[in-house]
């Protein structure tokens, strides 16, 4: 019990240690400035190209979205997060260890060119964070939870951030083993998930965007707008469009939904009138929902 604590102390010290640098120390590798960058940009492209021209540039909720931000990208992983990962890994190594088990790696990649790596864990992290978010959809007290992504009701690439911190708990649990499985030995991580991040702001954000051709292969505004209707498809129960990075998946499994181009299509859920609208209830609303049912 010593060691795991041990473990989630270094851990806590260590990452608010990681924060301080971030800031103090830029660099090519600063996860930190990469966000803030890319989300100037694309903030900017909003401002210079926007599809809905009455939305105003401070839109509807547009600090309650960056407040998102902070907390999910930083104080919830300073609170504990972090640290309590941690622990849970090493405790999962530990049980496997304690049957005979050093090693899941079932495919190395780590002799593979640099840029095969990255492209090979874009795909797959991808291709399982599809999977996952058709299930925050289709399981009705993980929906609970996924309800305040969807609450947003004017889209800016701020929206992306607005998600309930037990989102994080659910898609880091869920990929852990088969990404744990992949031995990618490869330090520039960041590259992929910046590229992830970059398309997430642009698919959330005010521009009239599809990428021609491309667009059966990545996400993009237009496309990602219906994933965000209020009023489902006919014979789509759960949703469509449930692509992150990758618009692929959508297509080859039959969830892809685009009938024709709306810069006003009304966003939400049914009932989402009654959502509260603050930060705070808003985390609190889930555990609600579940406990009245």
């Amino acid at each position: 019990m010593e060691k795991y604590f041990q473990i989630f102390k270094d851990s806590f010290v260590g990452y608010a240690r990681y924060l301080w640098n971030e800031l103090i120390d830029p660099s090519w590798t600063n996860y930190f400035y990469w966000l803030i960058g890319l989300s100037f940009l694309v903030f900017l492209l909003e401002i210079v190209l926007p599809w809905r021209k009455q939305q105003r540039v401070i839109r509807k909720d547009f600090w309650l979205d960056l407040f998102y931000l902070f907390f999910n990208f930083f104080l919830f992983s300073l609170v504990g997060y972090n640290a309590l990962s941690d622990v849970v890994v090493e405790l999962f190594n530990d049980g496997l260890a304690s049957i005979g088990i050093e090693n899941i790696v079932a495919v190395q990649v780590d002799q593979w060119p640099i840029w095969l790596q990255l492209l090979t864990m874009f795909v797959i992290a991808d291709f399982i964070q599809w999977n996952i978010h058709r299930l925050l959809h289709r399981v009705s007290w993980l929906w609970e939870f996924h309800k305040v992504h969807h609450s947003v009701k004017e889209m800016g690439f701020a929206a992306q951030f607005r998600f309930h911190f037990m989102e994080t708990l659910i898609y880091k649990s869920l990929q852990y083993l088969p990404l744990a499985m992949i031995g990618f030995g490869i330090q520039q991580f960041i590259v992929v998930h910046m590229i992830a991040v970059l398309i997430g702001h642009l698919n959330h954000a005010n521009l009239n965007w599809d990428y021609g051709p491309l667009k059966y292969v990545f996400n993009n505004p237009k496309m990602h707008l219906w994933h965000h209707a209020r009023k489902l498809p006919q014979g789509q129960k759960y949703g469509v469009n449930y692509g992150l990075s990758l618009s692929l998946w959508d297509y080859l499994f039959g969830t892809a939904h685009l009938p024709y181009h709306d810069p006003d299509l009304e966003l939400g859920f049914p009932g989402d009138e009654d959502y509260p609208e603050s930060f705070g209830h808003q985390l609190l609303e889930p555990f609600k929902s579940k406990s009245s049912e």
